[in-house]
């Protein structure tokens, strides 16, 4: 059934540009959160919400994330947007495995050369 997604943040690098992921587990369709202001919890949590916001309420059943603290407003985002949360056990990747390969894809840039 769509509408479960898995999420993470991809840091550039030197730590200078960050962008949050999210890939819907039944389709892979990938959705890309900007971060133009930072990644820390609180531009995390506006630019997830408003991100998640953008699809049908059909889509917003559950959000798979990791351990990071760029999430520590996981619950103020529940409340805005109506999807389930859940995290991962400490150093289970597997946990979101459809994620961490999407973002193996997404963290090498051929334009410029180097990772993002």
């Amino acid at each position: 059934m769509p509408g479960h997604w898995e999420g993470d943040l991809i840091i550039g690098k030197g730590n200078l540009s960050a962008i949050g992921t999210l890939v819907e587990r039944t389709t892979n369709y990938t959705m890309l959160v900007h971060l133009p202001d930072g990644y820390k919890a609180e531009q995390m949590r506006d630019a997830l919400a408003a991100k998640i916001k953008t699809l049908p309420k059909a889509l917003r059943h559950s959000l798979t994330w990791d351990q990071g603290i760029e999430m520590q407003d996981g619950k103020t985002v529940k409340i805005d947007t109506g999807i389930e949360i859940y995290f991962c056990d400490p150093h289970s990747p597997w946990q979101r495995g459809i994620n961490e390969n999407t973002n193996g894809l997404l963290e090498w840039s051929p334009e410029v050369g180097h990772p993002i």
